[in-house]
């Protein structure tokens, strides 16, 4: 050891104190990096969900470097009073210089100490919707969905948000909690159309398509009133009736999963225009022209 610390010396100039320092920091460094690589084989061996491997493989990086910067300045600060001294100056000087850097850094640790979310989770962070993908210490990445794509469907972006954007703007987890969201499909039928019978087989279709989550759904949030006040009644499908310009607005409301949105559409409105099909007295409503003549059209409130 010695005879590495004279040929360094005679190499670099540094003094021995500085060598001894430098190598014993290596040491430290390869130490660690070689503990988390054989913890990391052991959990890729035992464990084979893929969400807790890529927890330990995070988690493993920040305590790796949490100790390594501990013990290194150990290493080179000489005195438990000089090392605070200089962290505190160094910590005042960087809290100015990178102020967006530690707010990430602070919301890195408010995201996992109040478990805001999680890989995987769908959320809206201001105008942006997606997936998570990957947290970080200063960023998280979401797999973006909407934008210029309908129905909450993947655009195929990765997108990276600092973790400071949870202080300034409302954050939305589709995942936590409820976990379902509800969704609305509008369906316009013309005034001359048999509504009743209309919504009736609308009624039928949701029913068919989606009721089964409603016992899900129930169960769920019977699990989130423990952290939640949340006072839904009912959970079933139902059909609205409602007038509009054009026509009569049958509008479908039923309980699914954020993911599901765009299968359950497809499915519901297939099988809405199957059916339509069957009656001529059934049909769409859309903007139309009318001329209205008002001597053969209009009511006679003088016949008895």
């Amino acid at each position: 050891m010695t005879k590495i610390i004279q040929w360094i010396n005679d190499l670099t100039g540094f003094s021995n104190n500085t060598i001894e320092k430098l190598l014993n920091s290596i040491a430290i460094i390869l130490f660690l990096w070689i503990v988390r690589l054989i913890v990391i084989k052991i959990v890729r061996k035992k464990v084979s969900d893929l969400q807790t491997r890529y927890k330990w493989q995070k988690n493993s990086v920040y305590f790796t470097v949490f100790f390594g910067i501990l013990l290194i300045s150990r290493v080179w600060f000489q005195g438990i009073q000089y090392f605070t001294t200089y962290f505190g100056l160094l910590s005042a000087g960087l809290a100015i210089a990178l102020k967006d850097v530690i707010e990430s850094m602070v919301g890195w640790a408010f995201i996992l100490w109040r478990n805001l979310f999680t890989v995987g989770d769908r959320i809206q962070i201001g105008d942006y919707k997606g997936d998570i993908v990957d947290i970080r210490l200063f960023k998280f990445t979401i797999l973006e969905i909407g934008n210029w794509v309908d129905a909450d469907q993947s655009t195929g972006r990765l997108m990276d948000i600092p973790n400071n954007m949870i202080f300034t703007h409302v954050l939305a987890n589709y995942s936590k909690g409820f976990e379902f969201i509800w969704n609305e499909i509008p369906i316009l039928v013309t005034f001359e159309s048999d509504w009743k019978k209309a919504k009736s087989i609308l009624n039928e279709i949701v029913n068919k398509k989606v009721d089964h989550l409603s016992a899900s759904a129930e169960e769920k949030i019977k699990s989130a009133n423990k952290k939640f006040l949340i006072s839904y009644q009912k959970f079933s499908p139902t059909v609205y009736t409602s007038i509009k310009d054009s026509g009569v607005m049958l509008t479908l409301r039923y309980l699914i999963e954020p993911r599901k949105r765009r299968n359950s559409e497809q499915s519901i409105m297939e099988e809405i225009l199957s059916e339509f099909s069957k009656y001529d007295n059934i049909d769409f409503a859309y903007p139309t022209r009318r001329i209205y003549n008002n001597l053969s059209e209009a009511k006679n409130l003088n016949k008895p």
